[in-house]
């Protein structure tokens, strides 16, 4: 019986003398919603791209169900991965009408849904008449969308999804991909700058910085043990002496740290230090982002 599950081995992609990726292991289960965060130029569209089969990598291995995805059509066939479409007038598929674009998909894709890419471009009021090269951000991102949903793909990558789509339009995205990975049970990574609103769309979370997976954990477990402490520094340094602290803030006498508690471990009460639970946005600061001067 083959492993149901998609596995990345000591990945490497150089550019130049330029590393985008280090040595990365990453491991997909059937059956969950994936957030890949981090910076910009962080390596996450690089990675899909490379777990997808669109970019060689330059050393490491990835295997779907067992089977390697390198110009292997059979694990090519259980994976999309939708990534944004850059709308440069005349080149290659932005020539194409809506229509056509979705059409050469439903050829590329063995488990096409024809019926649920047509309700989702009315859902989206997309206009399939229109050329790509003519479509605005937001409705690239939809058709990007359409693609992924309506693949049916056992593992499907979308990348920024929601970039260009309104505060209405994203809410629906979200209710979409719960419902349709509620009825088949398929994997999604989901990469996305807006956390706070995927957050709890997300069963686990993959953090990369600067070309590592940093963190891959069960977002709830993790927010439950993600505490910030701050107060005046001497008690703040007594309080988590021999925890794992990030992104540590000083303001004069006073000090604010991340704690990432491990399996056993407390913070001991203390007058003058305040704790609070953090947002998976404030636990991505914490960990990858620049601290304030």
């Amino acid at each position: 019986m083959k492993e149901e599950r998609l596995i990345g081995k000591g990945i490497i992609k150089t550019y130049g003398k330029k590393n985008v990726l280090n040595n990365v292991d990453i491991e997909l289960e059937k059956g969950k919603i994936y957030g890949l965060i981090g910076r910009n130029g962080a390596g996450k569209t690089t990675l899909l791209s490379i777990l997808a089969a669109q970019n060689p990598a330059t050393g490491g291995t990835v295997t779907c169900n067992g089977m390697p995805v390198w110009e292997n059509r059979e694990a090519l066939d259980h994976i999309c991965f939708s990534r944004e479409i850059n709308p440069v007038t005349g080149y290659g598929a932005n020539g194409y009408k809506v229509k056509d674009y979705l059409r050469a998909a439903s050829v590329y894709m063995p488990n096409w849904d024809k019926e649920l890419a047509g309700r989702l471009v009315k859902e989206f009021e997309l206009d399939v008449k229109k050329r790509i090269s003519k479509l605005s951000k937001g409705m690239l991102s939809m058709l990007t969308i359409i693609i992924a949903l309506a693949s049916k793909a056992d593992y499907t990558f979308l990348d920024e999804p929601v970039a260009g789509l309104d505060v209405v339009m994203r809410e629906y995205f979200y209710r979409t991909l719960l419902e349709e990975f509620a009825e088949s049970g398929r994997t999604f990574v989901v990469s996305t700058h807006i956390i706070e609103e995927a957050a709890e769309v997300f069963e686990e979370v993959i953090i990369i910085d600067k070309g590592n997976v940093i963190l891959k954990e069960n977002t709830e477990e993790l927010l439950e043990r993600a505490v910030h402490v701050s107060g005046m520094a001497e008690n703040v340094d007594k309080v988590t002496a021999g925890l794992k602290t990030f992104h540590e803030e000083k303001t004069g006498r006073s000090k604010g740290v991340t704690v990432l508690l491990g399996k056993g471990e407390k913070i001991p009460e203390n007058i003058g230090v305040s704790l609070q639970q953090m947002s998976l946005q404030q636990v991505f600061v914490a960990l990858s982002g620049k601290r304030e001067e």
